[in-house]
């Protein structure tokens, strides 16, 4: 095994498998909840809102697709991209995976502000799924601000 093998297959500390699970379990809500959207937006089907009333208008409106391709199947394989990610840093341990992941995280992020900037302003009408992604995707990306400030130490 060479330096750099071992520099990039570092075991888990305490810190980075609590942090390793949350992203794993927001990255699989966040998938959940976006295939759910995906699905309703295949099926034509409408969806029940229990909190908020804009599900419909939300999905519905011209800014729920791009190119013809549903947002929430970007958002689905956005967060199937973390999620397999992860698994795969569980499994090989490889320190550019979480680098990868560190700074992938800031896409999802900075989607969500955007969609949740024209749900409130543009089409002025909440979804109650929109603001679990919203949620999921800003947790992701404190945790991988987390990852990355627990890593600058490490290699201190």
């Amino acid at each position: 095994m060479t330096n750099s093998e071992i520099s990039l297959k570092r075991p888990l500390t305490p810190i980075h498998k609590w942090l390793i699970g949350l992203l794993l379990l927001f990255s699989f809500v966040g998938f959940l909840d976006a295939t759910y959207l995906t699905v309703q937006h295949f099926l034509g089907s409408s969806i029940n809102c229990s909190i908020f009333e804009g599900c419909n208008e939300v999905i519905t409106s011209r800014y729920a697709s791009i190119a013809g391709i549903p947002v929430a199947l970007l958002g689905a394989l956005y967060y199937c991209t973390l999620f397999i990610s992860l698994i795969a840093y569980c499994d090989t341990r490889n320190e550019r995976i979480l680098y990868f992941i560190a700074h992938f995280v800031f896409i999802g992020f900075f989607a969500s502000i955007w969609f949740l900037f024209l749900q409130l302003f543009i089409i002025k009408a909440i979804c109650f799924y929109c603001v679990i992604s919203a949620v999921t995707s800003t947790m992701l990306f404190v945790f991988g601000i987390l990852l990355s400030k627990f890593k600058k130490k490490e290699n201190k």
